[in-house]
């Protein structure tokens, strides 16, 4: 089965070819004979009813330097191709918020991966607050009164944007810090949503565990690990990748959540667990693929690709 196959991401030639999981996606694509397209987010349009991106044909290779080859832009309509990978980075902004209303226009005649009104429909950390019992001690607040009643009872507690990503934008509160008030002005005038404000899980100094799940079924997890003086431990922000086997509580979390990423049309999702807990679902554009695949000796791309395949040939029926 060969396959038009529209990438809408970020620039290509500005990303890591060793951690890029689009990257991967692509080649693996490439290696099953699909045809490869890529726009940028910003190359979407609607006209008269129809979902059209300014693309280029796509060749890739591992080759450091020289990944990537782009043939002549063209006007794509994407009602004639067959899958739609939405792989831009966050921010989970009204940017993104629109392009995902855009691609429901062609879905799923067209296949989205993932399904863009349940990425739109489950941002990280509020999707999470629909499984209970799986969070720490949670509260999404703006009220100032809230915050600082839920840091007496807790102490030690974690503040962060709702809609950030990478670990941008998170701060470690610990007991005898004096400066939640101005952190808590300070995301006053920086974002217009409430915050999120968790207990502060000291696990994490044993790792932030990035679990992958293919149609709702974990395939892989590492470890990310923070770094000295450093209280996070996304990629983005240095963290350093160990080879972490599921245990069996990572296993439960899987299993309670993977019917609801199922039915969603979320093909491939990526759940970060600290301790017992797990602290986001990532639907947007999740990262951690090539790094299980060195540690693991796997291929979780051709996992991805298999399952899209399946989707796909099940919506022809």
């Amino acid at each position: 089965m060969s396959l038009a196959v529209a990438i809408q991401m970020d620039p290509i030639d500005s990303i890591d070819i060793d951690a890029d999981s689009t990257f991967v996606l692509a080649l693996e694509a490439a290696r099953r004979g699909h045809a490869l397209y890529h726009y940028l987010p910003d190359n979407l349009a609607f006209r008269d009813g129809r979902i059209y991106a300014r693309a280029r044909p796509l060749a890739v290779r591992r080759k450091q330097g020289d990944h990537f080859t782009l043939g002549e832009e063209r006007e794509l309509d994407l009602a004639g191709v067959d899958i739609v990978l939405m792989r831009q980075d966050p921010p989970f902004d009204m940017a993104y918020i629109t392009a995902t209303h855009l691609l429901e226009h062609v879905h799923p005649k067209t296949l989205v991966v993932n399904d863009p009104a349940h990425v739109r429909n489950a941002p990280e950390k509020l999707f999470v607050t629909r499984f209970e019992g799986l969070l720490p001690p949670t509260l999404i607040a703006a009220d100032r009164a809230e915050i600082l009643a839920f840091r007496a009872e807790h102490r030690d507690i974690v503040v962060k944007p709702l809609f950030g990503n990478g670990g941008a934008g998170v701060f470690h509160v610990k007991p005898e810090d004096e400066n939640l008030g101005a952190l808590l002005e300070m995301f006053a005038e920086t974002y217009r949503e409430p915050i999120i404000v968790q207990r502060y899980l000291p696990e994490i100094r044993d790792g932030d565990k990035r679990i992958i799940l293919v149609d709702g079924e974990p395939v892989g997890g590492v470890s990310r690990m923070p770094q000295d003086g450093e209280a996070r431990a996304n990629f983005h922000a240095g963290g350093a990748a160990r080879k972490a086997a599921l245990t069996p509580r990572e296993l439960d979390i899987c299993a309670r959540i993977g019917p609801a990423l199922r039915d969603r049309g979320l093909i491939f999702v990526g759940i970060d667990v600290i301790g017992d807990f797990l602290t986001e679902i990532n639907v947007t554009s999740p990262t951690g693929i090539q790094e299980i695949n060195r540690l693991d000796g796997i291929c979780i791309e051709a996992a991805i690709w298999d399952a899209i395949e399946r989707r796909y040939a099940a919506t022809r029926d």
